[in-house]
């Protein structure tokens, strides 16, 4: 079906972006036990913060380790078995923290039954849980129709894609992103919007990322 490129959304799409303050929580791991301890016990706040967000923070490497425990694990525990066990971890799979954070007990939970001794070494340095209050930014644009957010999207800061497209997900429970809610709702754009929830997050920099919703969305403008 042709999209209309000129429809009018009654709401128009606020491009927000955020700044982070960063608190370290009480939990802290030196062993795998420790770990999966603190695993069970630290806010969901945390599971989002060394999972989803590291994602910002090296946005610009395309490969590495996909979440902060398993780089701990290789670097200060020095058990590499255990390290690429987590980073093979897809949050992508997860509709919610709750299950991420069992599924990443479980995980280090099975390396520690399966590898005895490994329960004994201190790692060089501990893991401290840490969580960010997010404050937002003022919107610097603003769009109302397709053509407009495509613009939009060429122009806002990657901390603005990283605030939609991935933050986002703590606050819709890991179910979507902002643009695709958007999207589907305001504009009635339901397949495209489909496509950005597949963009993979893991082999893609944020810059790649704002490039393949820019491709997506813009296909629909030329179809229209």
């Amino acid at each position: 079906m042709a999209i209309e490129a000129a429809r009018r959304a009654a709401h128009p799409f606020e491009f927000k972006s955020a700044a982070h303050l960063l608190f370290i929580e009480k939990e802290r791991a030196r062993n795998i036990a420790e770990l999966a301890r603190a695993l069970r016990s630290c806010p969901e706040e945390s599971i989002f913060q060394h999972t989803f967000r590291t994602l910002e923070e090296h946005h610009f490497i395309k490969e590495g380790f996909s979440n902060d425990f398993a780089h701990w694990a290789y670097v200060e525990l020095g058990e590499v078995g255990l390290g690429e066990r987590l980073a093979s971890l897809d949050v992508r799979e997860f509709t919610s923290l709750a299950t991420l954070r069992s599924r990443l007990t479980e995980i280090v939970e099975d390396y520690g039954e399966q590898n005895p001794t490994s329960q004994q070494r201190e790692a060089g340095a501990p893991f401290y849980f840490c969580s960010s209050k997010t404050i937002l930014l003022p919107p610097p644009r603003q769009a109302s129709t397709l053509p407009e957010f495509i613009e939009g999207l060429r122009a806002v800061s990657l901390h603005s894609i990283h605030y939609h497209f991935i933050e986002a997900r703590l606050r819709r429970k890991l179910e979507s992103n902002d643009f695709s809610i958007w999207l589907s709702r305001d504009l009635g754009i339901s397949k495209e919007a489909k496509l950005l929830d597949q963009i993979d997050i893991y082999t893609s920099t944020l810059e790649g990322v704002r490039r393949k919703i820019i491709q997506i969305l813009q296909s629909a403008v030329q179809q229209a």
